[in-house]
């Protein structure tokens, strides 16, 4: 893959998306966004750029870039929480088997993103514990589940957490909209969105009670 400096971070309508990703990407890997279960569309990844969340690197294929916050919350008996799938609004189901993960938002700092990631995908606003010291930062290039044929890069921000309130059984939550739509042009529909998380606690280690 052949990178250069440059990247872009929004366009102004998924369809210069589209013009730009065109010559730089496979039409067989541009056709299977949501169509092959479990991927997003192009309409998602625009919505990621326009919300500062993502960045491609001007390449043959380009790369995308993200920011990811990674929360390993801890349970009784050194069990840790892990979402085990999501349920998408096509019907499609994806497997995660990853602890709660969310992408961040321009100038958020990981404190912050821990906090908005845990009231979007567990529900509510809860009590969050930072486990001092638990705070790791990896980087991680693979191709992406979501959009095939588009590699990506993570930087991952990882920490582990306390959260109070929650079951100690399994359990699904809800999700409401990604993204906001105040004047009704973006198209929101057009998207694919999660629509539920299911969630197990596991053994963090063989020493589990």
């Amino acid at each position: 893959m052949t990178t250069t400096s440059q990247s872009r971070t929004s366009f102004a309508t998924p369809q210069a998306l589209s013009d730009w990703l065109k010559p730089r990407l496979s039409s067989d890997s541009l056709d299977s966004w949501g169509v092959k279960p479990g991927t997003k569309n192009l309409h998602n990844l625009w919505l990621e750029l326009s919300e500062g969340e993502t960045s491609l690197v001007d390449s043959s294929p380009p790369l995308r870039t993200v920011n990811v916050v990674t929360v390993r919350i801890l349970g009784k008996g050194n069990l840790v929480l892990v979402e085990s799938r999501q349920e998408l609004s096509d019907g499609s189901f994806r497997d995660r088997f990853r602890p709660l993960s969310e992408k961040m938002k321009p100038h958020e700092t990981t404190e912050e993103a821990v906090a908005r990631a845990v009231k979007e995908e567990l529900g509510s606003s809860r009590v969050v514990r930072i486990v001092p010291g638990s705070y790791r930062k990896k980087l991680e290039e693979r191709n992406s589940a979501s959009y095939p044929g588009l590699p990506a890069r993570y930087v991952l921000h990882s920490v582990d957490a306390w959260v109070e309130g929650l079951p100690e059984e399994d359990f699904v939550t809800e999700e409401k909209e990604e993204y906001e739509d105040v004047d009704g042009t973006r198209g929101l529909e057009k998207a694919v969105s999660v629509r539920k998380h299911y969630w197990e606690w596991v053994c963090s280690d063989s020493l589990c009670s």
